[in-house]
């Protein structure tokens, strides 16, 4: 996996503009229809996602400017343009939009933060970058292209938040699937999944086929007949390192 672990690792770590944990949006109760109405301009907009403490969702924002939607979405494009190749840029994951430090200056501001402290161990980063090119995938899918357990390290990048569950396969036993959500684009200053660095073409290719071997097979099977996923006495081999966090 050192392809996929190099292509992911090339990215910059992104740090929020101003250092916030992330809690799970909560809509506003307000009645788009009863607020008072603001001139929802690009300077008004921006200074709304500069203040809050979290990502804000387009609904959100057009029940507190009291605009509709289409509104909303307008003043995006016009911010997102007005914002390249600026030091903040505009992230748009799904319904969910924010404002973060532009991935060129992430460590001059890791710096400053202190957020170099939260690292991620080789492990998580091999385990993220599996997830990311292949997702929605299984945790058996993982281990059998990693060919070691991975239970560790998909709690650790659950907790973060840096992997989400997607839901759960068809496969017999149900596994869930994962996959990424924002708090992934953040800390890679990415926008869209879109801009990952290209595998190589036989890399992907391998993913690709290991992920419908075990998506299509018993989820447990591979980590009871692969031989990869065994030590010499016979037991799994974890991930034994944590992360630097």
């Amino acid at each position: 996996m050192t392809d996929e672990l190099t292509a992911l690792d090339e990215l910059p770590d992104q740090t929020r503009s101003n250092g916030a944990d992330i809690a799970e949006p909560t809509e506003p109760a307000a009645d788009p229809d009863a607020a008072e109405p603001v001139e929802l301009t690009d300077t008004v907009l921006e200074a709304l996602l500069f203040v809050a403490e979290r990502p804000l969702s387009r609904r959100e924002i057009a029940a507190l400017a009291g605009v509709d939607r289409a509104t909303v979405d307008a003043r995006l494009g016009d911010l997102e343009v007005a914002l390249a190749g600026r030091g903040i840029r505009l992230v748009l994951s799904g319904d969910r939009v924010e404002l973060v430090t532009a991935p060129e200056a992430g460590a001059l501001i890791a710096r400053y933060v202190g957020a170099d402290a939260v690292r991620l161990s080789p492990a998580s980063l091999e385990t993220m970058a599996i997830v990311a090119y292949r997702q929605p995938v299984t945790k058996a899918a993982i281990e059998r292209i990693r060919g070691v357990d991975s239970d560790y390290t998909i709690r650790t990048l659950l907790h973060r938040r840096l992997v989400v569950e997607l839901g759960r396969s068809d496969a017999p036993g149900r596994p869930y699937l994962y996959g990424t959500g924002f708090e992934f684009l953040e800390r890679f200053g990415l926008t869209s999944l879109e801009e990952l660095p290209p595998l190589d073409v036989d890399v992907a290719a391998r993913l690709a086929e290991e992920d419908v071997l075990v998506d299509t097979a018993d989820p447990d099977a591979a980590a009871r007949t692969d031989p990869g996923l065994e030590s010499p006495d016979g037991t799994s081999t974890p991930d034994s390192a944590p992360d630097g966090a």
